[in-house]
């Protein structure tokens, strides 16, 4: 329908009338390295709104590898990787990630968001079923709608309404169960071992998402996977370079065969310019630091620790959280913003979560903890919160 010159104002009204509902989203500009400390219009903050879990989106070693990539490879790759964008580079990064995942093969896309929209599509179709955890990530759910797939969705970590559901779909060619195994909202890990049980026992492919896990759970650092020692068992294993990595990029590991499937149905991997080689180049210096290095997660768990017991013991509610990702809940929407305007003068950088990224009445402070915090940041952070509750 052309609107005419009533265009601009139908749009107008529809922002404004989100910013009477506190719905608005005005991303702040930093001009700062993306650390523990952020620049915002001259001003600096702590910042508790990062993925970099591991502080490595600034380490030495990671730069130095992109500008050697830069200097070899230029900062484009040029085409997809199905024309002439696949650099040695990529595949080099494509083994790389299937060994530290330890899985047979690996393949790369230019984000997290594009790798669960490609895959899942190619995995499901009219006449299969996708059931899904209902707080998985919006890319889950997007991917989950391409695909044309009947979609299930189970309530969260309930594996008893998940064996249910399973129950009633095995008339579907197919049926893929899909779920984060770190929840990025809620910061709690979904039951692998139960779930994986119920896919082999009801002969449904499951495919995890590790983005907010990799990096900082298991004994090597590459997820939750791992630390359930599930590696290699499971049917598709996806994540992402831009959180604990520090750089961008996704990616999905599993059988030679599956993946090799992948390459020749992934729309979003055949009709997409490739990863710029800098970015492949940082990732795999990223994977080299994490398995070689465990102090930073060592002294990011330290950190989640002394954080959670302070919340807790003022009597915060952190949810499930059990990891990096603490959710601070308030509840209702205008008072999380009052209090989100109050933090910010206080210097805090701690941005509200709200509908539809939670459900409604669940408004919350989404904070995450890196390991380059220090003990004079947290305890900023812990004592701001400390005065609204009234106390000294």
């Amino acid at each position: 329908m052309y609107y005419g010159g009533g265009i601009t104002k139908l749009f107008r009204d529809e922002i404004e009338s989100l910013k009477q509902k506190n719905l608005f989203r005005e991303p702040k500009i930093i001009s700062s390295l993306h650390g523990p400390e952020i620049e915002i219009d001259g001003k600096r903050y702590i910042n508790f709104s990062s993925n970099n879990y591991l502080g490595l989106a600034d380490n030495p070693l990671l730069k130095k590898a992109a500008r050697e990539a830069i200097e070899k490879y230029g900062v484009g790759a040029g085409a997809s990787r199905l024309m002439s964008g696949t650099l040695t580079i990529h595949r080099d990064l494509e083994k790389k990630i299937a060994q530290f995942k330890r899985e047979e093969d690996a393949m790369i896309f230019s984000s997290g968001f594009m790798a669960n929209l490609g895959v899942i599509p190619a995995l499901a179709g009219s006449g299969d079923a996708v059931i899904v955890d209902r707080l998985n990530h919006a890319s889950i759910i997007d991917g989950a709608r391409l695909s044309h797939a009947k979609i299930f969705v189970y309530p969260h970590c309930d594996i008893q309404a998940l064996e249910k559901i399973l129950k009633r779909v095995s008339a579907f060619r197919r049926r893929l169960v899909i779920t984060d195994t770190l929840f990025s909202m809620d910061g709690d890990k979904a039951p692998l071992p139960e779930i994986l049980g119920l896919c082999r026992r009801y002969k449904s492919l499951l495919m995890v998402d590790e983005a907010h896990a990799t990096g900082v759970f298991g004994k090597q650092g590459s997820g939750l996977v791992e630390e359930y020692g599930l590696s290699g068992k499971i049917d598709i294993v996806m994540g992402t370079m831009s959180k604990a990595l520090g750089g961008l990029g996704g990616y999905v590991t599993g059988k030679k065969t599956i993946i090799e499937y992948f390459r020749q149905k992934a729309r979003t991997f055949i009709y997409t310019t490739s990863l710029p080689p800098f970015l492949a180049a940082s990732s795999i210096r990223a994977i080299e630091y994490i398995e070689n290095n465990g102090r930073e997660r060592k002294e990011l768990w330290k950190k989640i620790k002394y954080v959670r017991d302070g919340f807790l013991n003022m009597g915060y509610d952190l949810l499930a959280s059990c990891s990096q990702i603490i959710p601070v809940v308030i509840g209702r929407l205008d008072k999380t913003m009052d209090v989100h305007r109050y933090l910010f003068k206080q210097g805090l950088f701690i941005l509200v979560i709200r509908h539809p990224t939670v459900p409604k009445g669940s408004a919350r402070f989404r904070i995450t903890i890196m390991a380059t915090h220090t003990e004079e940041h947290l305890h900023k952070l812990l004592t701001s919160f400390k005065s609204l509750r009234g106390t000294k």
